[in-house]
């Protein structure tokens, strides 16, 4: 079967060639509108040129330690008419909801030698003093040839800031019996990456077993990967693997370019149920993104087809959100996002987010500004529209964990941080 897997991946590629939580604080995630419009720059990056800045950066690299303290406290008032989950045929109720939360995050950096650097972080937050263990992890610089990173940290893969299907390392294994339950809780990597002309190979093992529970993980909850990039002036290429057991074998190929001053992207996912019924499925995407009047007003357009059965990923803890699981909804996605930016001392932003999926759509509008330094505002009208059996509609909440599929939303958030570094 695996060599069937293997031959069908080969087709696939060379045709695509050929044609080339708790529940969140609230029912919107700010983080991910603002990153769908301040993605990571392209991996086109010139690997070379990464390799001799490293080269001269070895020269001047000093030891020492770095402290960063970070803050937060957000509020929120939320009136809206709420949806009693044992009553989906209709009973609504207004109700207003409030919402307050602070917290903290304090990381160091400790530049150990020239080829040795560890990162760790905690945070803690109230109510409830959450006090918890954030990123932990180890950088080592093998000869400039090889870069290892392992620890406890999050590692993305893929494209779309809508969909993130291709994102393997975020899948959750769902297993055949009560034996080995899912592990869905933060990554723990070993990852290699390796310059190669002007892309690069990157290997890695991880697992979402909680490490920091006491126990060692069983192998059947290790994952293994590997990511290739090859960058072109035209074009990006990305191509990954990943297997574990008790979750279906998958690969991906994506693809991004710019095409009369659009950022086109494109990606494949097809997926192996080696430890089922050893089926096969395709999953793609097409997506687009332009900014018009000088960078004022940015859109975002994607159509994504899962071609799965309804699968689930796990979904980081953001400033806004609780670490939780996510499913992705099986057949036609649209995503449309529009941000406007206008003139003012307040930096005022309008931005609308629509998502379409399982009958029903999921659409915000609103506007954020910031009317003094450290403090950010957003007034925003969420609302779900469609079949009240969806997933959309199920799954839209207040600040009190009460179905809302009609609300307002008036958000205050004071956020800051301060570092202190010293090195000889």
């Amino acid at each position: 079967m695996i060599k069937r897997y293997f031959a069908l991946l080969i087709i696939f590629l060379s045709f695509h060639l050929v044609i080339a939580q708790e529940k969140e604080l609230l029912d919107i995630d700010f983080d991910d509108l603002d990153s769908i419009f301040n993605e990571e720059q392209s991996s086109k990056t010139n690997n070379k040129e990464n390799d001799q800045k490293a080269s001269v950066l070895k020269n001047v690299r000093k030891r020492g330690i770095e402290l960063n303290a970070s803050y937060f406290f957000r509020g929120a008032v939320n009136p809206g008419w709420d949806m009693y989950p044992w009553d989906f045929d209709g009973e609504e109720q207004f109700s207003w909801a409030l919402g307050i939360e602070m917290g903290s995050k304090l990381s160091i950096t400790s530049q150990i030698s020239e080829s040795f650097k560890v990162i760790s972080a905690f945070t803690y937050q109230i109510p409830g003093f959450n006090l918890a263990l954030g990123d932990f992890f180890f950088d080592y610089n093998i000869l400039d040839k090889v870069f290892l990173r392992a620890g406890k940290y999050e590692q993305s893969w893929g494209i779309s800031p809508n969909f993130s299907f291709t994102n393997l390392l975020s899948r959750i294994a769902i297993p055949l019996d009560d034996l080995f339950p899912p592990a869905a809780g933060s990554s723990y990597i070993a990852k290699f990456d390796i310059p190669i002309g002007i892309g690069g190979l990157q290997l890695l093992s991880l697992t979402r077993f909680d490490v920091a529970g006491g126990r060692a993980p069983p192998h059947e909850y290790f994952g293994y990967g590997g990511k290739f990039n090859l960058a072109f002036r035209w074009a990006d290429f990305n191509l990954g693997l990943y297997y574990q057991k008790y979750m279906a074998t998958r690969s991906f190929l994506s693809i991004k370019t710019v095409l009369l001053k659009f950022d086109i992207y494109n990606e494949w996912l097809l997926t192996y149920n080696n430890h089922t019924d050893d089926s096969y499925k395709i999953s793609f995407n097409i997506g687009l993104s332009r900014a018009f009047f000088k960078n004022k007003f940015e859109v975002n357009a994607e159509y994504y087809y899962n071609g799965e059965e309804t699968t689930f990923y796990y979904r980081p803890q953001s400033e806004f959100r609780e670490q939780d699981t996510s499913p992705f909804l099986r057949g036609d996605n649209i995503a449309l996002n529009m941000l406007y930016r206008l003139d003012g001392k307040i930096n005022p932003r309008i931005f609308t987010k629509i998502l379409y999926g399982d009958e029903s759509y999921s659409l915000i509008t609103g506007i954020r500004i910031n009317p003094l330094s450290n403090i950010e505002i957003y007034f925003a009208i969420p609302m779900v529209l469609g079949n009240k059996d969806s997933y959309y509609y199920k799954n839209s909440f207040n600040v009190l964990n009460e179905h809302r599929p009609f609300s307002f939303v008036f958000y205050v958030s004071f956020t800051g941080s301060v570092k202190a570094s010293h090195y000889y």
